[in-house]
């Protein structure tokens, strides 16, 4: 039986929607979700979905929630961390203080003053993560959602001994959001993605082994998907692939502003 820790498993959206996923896989059906976080209130209310979860999908597994990180972290097979430090009231400085002098940015969570900013501000928390899963769980695959990802991976490879590797569900959620633009079922797609975290391309996507980027072209040219993804829509006006980057989060690595206009 297999046990995965969540730290900061009060980022409910990250956590719901993986260990949704997770229990989908035979090998991980009856896993133990230790699920920890700093905030006694939204734990709960990440241990109450997952839990729910568990129950209507009738699956053998076991939620827990603690508010003590290394008891979490205790015999782990694998630890997702999707923790944010500080609450808007901080983060509003990452975007503040750089339009003070000229750099105007938007969600600041990848590179630029503002991920530099959340990156001095995170690193030190990752590596005291990381120095517990050393000391709890050292063979276990550390998953990082927590931005900017490049960054933070790049410290916890270099200082500590842990196999971490950086994840983001922009991939996953543009493809699903191509295949509605044309309105292919997910199950008839296939894609190749190529990048780095807020920078990657689908160069393939496939619907039942042919080229659906035809289809995805002439989708874009409808007022809706126009309106609502603008700054894909113009990367991909200068390039023969797809970004499958948000509109808040593709600017942050390219330097450009989300504000496009129409």
């Amino acid at each position: 039986m297999a046990k995965i820790a969540f730290i900061g498993a009060g980022s409910l959206g990250f956590t719901r929607g993986l260990v949704r996923d997770i229990l989908t896989f035979p090998l991980l059906r009856d896993a133990t979700i230790s699920l920890m976080d700093i905030d006694p209130e939204r734990l709960d209310f990440a241990y109450r979905a997952c839990t729910s979860i568990v129950e209507r999908g009738n699956y053998p597994a076991k939620v827990e929630a603690t508010l003590d990180r290394a008891a979490a972290l205790k015999g782990a097979d694998a630890v997702l961390c999707t923790i944010l430090c500080g609450d808007v009231k901080v983060w509003q400085h990452d975007i503040l203080i750089p339009m003070k002098y000229g750099v105007n940015t938007n969600v600041g969570d990848t590179r630029g003053p503002s991920g530099i900013f959340r990156a001095l501000r995170t690193i030190p928390v990752m590596l005291d993560i990381c120095r517990d899963i050393e000391r709890h769980c050292p063979n276990a695959l550390l998953l990082n959602y927590t931005n900017p990802m490049a960054m933070l991976c790049r410290a916890m490879q270099r200082a500590t001994t842990v196999q971490v590797s950086g994840l983001c569900h922009s991939v996953q959620g543009t493809a699903a959001m191509l295949a509605e633009w044309i309105g292919a079922p997910m199950d008839e797609i296939t894609y190749v993605c190529a990048g780095i975290n807020h920078l990657s391309w689908f160069i393939e996507y496939r619907w039942n082994g042919r080229d659906a980027y035809p289809l995805i072209r002439k989708a874009m040219r409808r007022k809706n998907v126009l309106n609502t993804e603008q700054v894909r829509k113009r990367c991909s006006c200068t390039s023969i692939t797809t970004s499958p980057n948000p509109a808040g989060t593709t600017p942050n690595t390219t330097g450009g502003s989300a504000n496009a206009p129409s």
